[in-house]
Parts: structure tokens; sequence; C-alpha cells
């Protein structure tokens, strides 16, 4: 599967578009995490608990993005994008959209 956040694929031509496509991850922050995270604060600089949950949220998002093209036989997906939300106190929506594709090689 070809992933990119651009239109067009260099070398590749679009032959069929099949449409949007999208995976979702909800994600809450642990009460450990949380302290992990608070004393990190205190100290400043990169926030690693945080940094490893958000990786998390968008891999796992990223996966069910995949999945979903596959599921609608592309091979391909163009115009890939994030999106993030916090939906409540310590839970946190990531989206990976973008438009399931067939591509071919350019001869």
């Amino acid at each position: 599967m070809i992933v990119v956040t651009t239109n067009e694929i260099p070398g590749q031509r679009v032959v069929k578009t099949i449409g949007m496509v999208r995976g979702l991850s909800v994600r809450s922050r642990s009460l450990a995490g949380n302290i992990g995270a608070s004393i990190q604060i205190l100290f400043g600089g990169n926030i690693s608990v945080y940094t490893r949950l958000a990786e998390q949220a968008r891999q796992e998002a990223f996966d069910n993005l995949i999945e979903h093209a596959e599921k609608k036989g592309a091979n391909a997906i163009v115009a890939m994008r994030y999106d993030a939300n916090e939906m409540a106190s310590a839970v946190t929506e990531v989206l990976a959209y973008g438009t399931a594709v067939v591509i071919e090689e350019i001869r």
C-alpha cells in the first residue's frame, strides 16, 4: 500500500478512484501516565509519556486507514491527512483519512 500526502504519485497513474477512507483511534491517558507526565512537566522539555501516546494513537489510526482502503480494493491512498481532537478530559481522538485509489505504473 502506497500512502502519500500529495494528490499524485510520481511514476503512477490513478486508474480508479474508490473514495474516502478513514482510520480512527480514541485514546485516554492513564493515571500513572498523567503522574509521570506531571513530573516531566516540572523539569520542562519533551513530555515522553504523551509523545508515546500520540505516536501510538497516530499509528493505530494509520493502520486502520490502510485496512479500510484494502477492504475497498485500493492499492494506494492519496491526499492522506491526520486530524486530532480532544473529546473529553484526557480522551483524544486521532483520525487518519485520505482518498483510496487504484494505481498502475506509467510505462
